[in-house]
């Protein structure tokens, strides 16, 4: 693999025949005024790259130079590639799709969740995606969860220590995490805490998921074997987390566009040392990427008023240096990968070009060809195949509490008092039916959910936490048409109304990922989100509203594998029911 020997020997050997003369780089970047990670000056010279690998900074030019490309630099201001350090590559886009639509912008290196592709794969067919995905002119890593963040039927099988342990000692995973379970760890299960010392053992860092934890339990975890976390939603929490020595990623997403309001927070606080802090959009949903990926925060930052080299730095040493990968990113010197963004001024983020890997992504504002996305079916992601169907009979809500939707992914119970007998419920009231369903067709869970929305009749989803289906309305007959359309689409999110399907978008990678492109799929999220916002969705994100009704590490009440779940309580309050 790439990250565990980077350039072969022959290849090491010719990039020192480069600066003996006797090989021409393939390009030179001539009088650049590029950003100097580890001085944090800006500092005028001389780059050479050959092939991915710059191989001399400075004020010599080569001897030789052959059928090298010479660009002059003098108008432009050079920074290093940016690293996204928190990506939820399968937000409706997929890896492929998001890394050549972030590129664009200047993102050019990802450290990936793996959660989709530990469910839904094999560990065989996901390493060899990896190595598929390797070959892009993009850089990939990952991080391998320990926990699914829901509460699934045989989840000790799915992450078993060996699956698990597969993951830890592969060579583009760089972290454990992100680490949803950590009150199980305080609670003792000393298997998590093998896990987190395995990764230490292998030099890899393991990221938490701690919202709202306190001084004490953030030292706790800190002794444990946390290193970072992105969940600070306040100035105070950016403190308490440097305080105790935890790297600090700020978030700015669909679900938490904190950026502004957090760097508002630190200044209150008196922070002025940037160096464990990180950026991240945390897995925003499509349309939240229109106005720009990481180069829309650094933005930001230099606006709040972060000082001007700290903010470029955030995006790219920083994150570099906590994965301790300095030796190939975040600086441009000798030696590192060759991923480098020109921008016209020192304030303007957005590059006109991008430089990734030593080739052209983008030159003078014009994308260059990017390689296809791979057959996703190849690798054990093809479109979703469902053998069963739902029926009315299946569509049975008796239950006598239901789920109350606080925002976009809170959720709290609450007592159902109307009749859910019946085939459709009344209009203009903010209940509707819910159901979450095995993609196997062997189990269902039924229930009532109020504040979501008051007029959807029929809407079904393949996209999910866990890549079960979810079936939400006011019909049952819609519902059925909804599901019946999503099936005959091989995975998918349909609106249904008077038997007609009102939108769809097509999810034919495991019926969690579309193929299109990231613009294509961010006008879909558009359309779906306007439709559902005028039948009285009252919220910002249904993408996360879907992706989140499993999900554990939120309170108070979720629908999982398992049946109705108090999150705060640990308890399955109504199981599944078997079909």
């Amino acid at each position: 693999m790439e990250q565990r020997y980077r350039w072969k020997n022959k290849q090491l050997r010719e990039h020192v025949e480069v600066l003996n003369g006797k090989l021409s780089p393939t390009m030179v970047l001539k009088n650049a005024n590029y950003l100097h990670s580890i001085f944090k000056k800006w500092v005028t010279g001389h780059i050479w790259i050959y092939e991915d690998r710059i191989v001399y900074v400075g004020e010599k030019l080569p001897k030789s130079l052959g059928s090298c490309e010479i660009v002059d630099c003098s108008d432009y201001y050079l920074v290093p590639g940016y690293i996204e350090p928190h990506v939820h590559p399968f937000q409706l886009y997929n890896p492929h799709s998001f890394a050549e639509y972030a590129s664009q912008t200047g993102t050019t290196t990802f450290i990936n969740d793996n959660l989709m592709l530990f469910l839904e794969l094999r560990k065989k067919k996901a390493f060899s995606l990896l190595e598929s995905l390797r070959k892009l002119p993009v850089t990939m890593y990952w991080w391998t969860r320990f926990d699914s963040q829901t509460e699934m039927q045989d989840e000790e099988v799915t992450f078993s220590h060996g699956e698990v342990k597969s993951w830890l000692e592969h060579d583009a995973v760089v972290q454990g995490g992100e680490l949803t379970a950590w009150p199980k760890l305080l609670e003792g299960d000393d298997m998590l805490l093998h896990w987190i010392q395995e990764a230490k053992r292998l030099n890899k860092v393991i990221e938490g998921h701690l919202p709202g934890a306190s001084e004490k339990t953030l030292a706790k975890l800190n002794l444990l074997g946390i290193d970072g976390d992105h969940e600070a939603m306040t100035g105070e929490d950016v403190y308490k987390r440097l305080l105790q020595g935890l790297t600090t990623t700020l978030r700015h997403s669909s679900i938490r566009p904190d950026l502004p309001q957090l760097i508002k927070g630190i200044q209150e606080q008196g922070i002025d040392q940037f160096d464990l802090m990180m950026y991240t959009t945390d897995g925003s949903t499509p349309e939240f990427y229109e106005e720009g990926v990481l180069d829309r925060l650094i933005s930001i930052a230099i606006e709040e008023g972060i000082p001007l080299i700290d903010a470029y730095l955030m995006a790219s040493y920083n994150v570099a240096r906590y994965y301790n990968m300095t030796d190939l990113h975040g600086v441009i010197a000798t030696g590192r990968i060759a991923n480098i963004n020109f921008l016209r001024e020192k304030d303007q983020p957005t590059p006109v070009s991008v430089i990734s890997k030593g080739k052209w992504l983008k030159k003078e504002e014009a994308a260059t060809a990017f390689p296809a996305q791979p057959d996703w079916s190849k690798f054990g992601m093809p479109s979703l195949d469902l053998k069963w169907d739902l029926t009315m009979d299946d569509l049975q809500f008796s239950m006598p509490f239901g789920i109350e939707m606080v925002n976009d992914v809170i959720t709290k119970p609450y007592s159902v008092n109307i009749d859910a007998s019946g085939d459709e419920l009344q209009e203009g009231y903010d209940e509707n039916f819910l159901m979450l369903a095995d993609k196997h067709g062997k189990w269902r869970i039924s229930t009532m959910l109020k504040g979501v929305s008051t007029e959807v009749q029929g809407f079904a989803s393949s996209f999910s936490n866990t890549g079960d289906i979810i079936v939400i309305g006011k019909s049952k007959q819609e519902m059925l048409h909804a599901f019946n359309r999503m099936k005959e689409l091989g995975g998918g999110i349909v609106l249904s109304e008077n038997e007609q399907v009102l939108h769809e978008i097509e999810l034919p990678v495991a019926g969690l990922m579309s193929n299109k492109d990231m613009k294509a799929v961010i006008q879909e999220e558009k359309q779906l989100k306007k439709l559902l916002f005028e039948r009285g969705y009252q919220f910002n994100d249904p993408i996360y509203t879907l992706l989140f009704l499993q999900s554990t590490h939120l309170p108070y009440i979720r629908i999982t594998q398992q049946g109705m779940y108090d999150v705060m309580k640990k308890t399955v309050l109504f199981p599944s029911i078997m079909r």
